[in-house]
Parts: structure tokens; C-alpha cells; sequence
């Protein structure tokens, strides 16, 4: 594992210059400022999740990688439909919270938006990265277990950076 934690960490730390480069626009709109973290971890829950019922499935052999397989399809369904669920909230959390602390720049409805195609784009990453990182396992012979999860958090960590600034870049710059 000590190689796959070392390319992580070079991963999170890309993440990291990333974010750098778009401090003017977080400044300038609080808001987004409150979403970062809220959407890094969000995205990261959202692999994870997916992580941990395929590995189950995968332990239990229920699992196959085929594309018309019920249970796979059915979690990544799920994986979606919990990202329309959550991902308004969180943009309608963020924009009071601001809105508490004065300095709003963006309407609900800008942050909402925001918020909602970050969501649904990560949750569609997010789903092909842990189906991808879980049948790489299984090929190489590895516990899902200790590999998936790490490997799906982390690159779904940096995969929120990148999608919420090019939501951003696409809908209000």
C-alpha cells in the first residue's frame, strides 16, 4: 500500500494547487468559499459509499462486472439519485450560512445551481472511479477493502476541486 499512498499524496497535493489558482474567484464570491469543503468531502462520501457496497457485494459474490448487471446499475442509481438529494441542500446551506455573514455576491439559485451540476457530475466520477478502482482489485487479486476505499476518497477529493471550479467557470466567469 505504501506506493499507492505515496502517488495519493502527490494527488491531494495537485488538488491543493488547484484550489490555489482560483483564490481570486473564491474571494470575490464567499459563497463558493463555504462549498469547497463541503463539496471535497461530499465527493469523497459519495466513492466511499459506492466503495463499500461493491466490496461487500464483491465479498459476498454478488457482484459481476457486467454492464447489465442489476446490482451494479442499481448502486450507481443510487449513487446519483443521493447526489440530487444532498447536493441542492448543501448549495442552499452554504449560500445562508454566507447570507448570515453577510457578503453574498451569488443568488440562491446561482449557488443551488452550482451546487446541484457539481453533484451530479462528481456522483458520475465518482461511479466510474470506483468501478474502475474495485475491478482493478479484483483483477490484481487485492482486498477491495484496503485498496478501494483510500484510492476512490482521495482521487474523488481532487475530481471535487476541479468539477466545482469548472462549474464555476462555466456558469459564472
Amino acid at each position: 500500500m505504501f506506493p499507492v499512498l505515496i502517488v495519493l499524496t502527490a494527488i491531494e497535493l495537485g488538488s491543493g494547487l488547484v484550489l490555489d489558482t482560483f483564490e481570486s474567484v473564491l474571494l470575490r464570491y464567499p459563497s463558493l468559499l463555504v462549498l469547497v469543503p463541503v463539496t471535497i468531502g461530499m465527493a469523497g462520501n459519495l466513492g466511499s459509499i459506492l466503495a463499500a457496497r461493491l466490496s461487500t457485494a464483491f465479498h459476498l459474490g454478488l457482484l459481476s462486472f457486467d454492464p447489465t448487471d442489476d446490482r451494479l446499475a442499481g448502486n450507481a442509481v443510487a449513487t446519483v439519485a443521493l447526489a440530487v438529494t444532498v447536493f441542492p441542500l448543501v448549495g442552499a446551506g452554504a449560500w445562508g450560512l454566507q447570507s448570515a455573514l453577510g457578503g453574498t455576491r451569488l443568488s440562491l439559485v446561482s449557488v443551488v445551481t452550482i451546487a446541484l451540476a457539481s453533484g451530479v457530475t462528481l456522483a458520475v466520477l465518482a461511479i466510474a472511479v470506483t468501478t474502475l478502482t474495485t475491478y482493478a482489485a479484483y483483477r490484481f487479486e487485492l482486498d477491495p477493502d484496503d485498496v478501494v476505499i483510500p484510492v476512490v476518497t482521495n482521487v474523488c477529493d481532487v475530481l471535487g476541486v476541479l468539477v466545482l471550479f469548472g462549474v464555476v467557470r462555466l456558469l459564472v466567469t
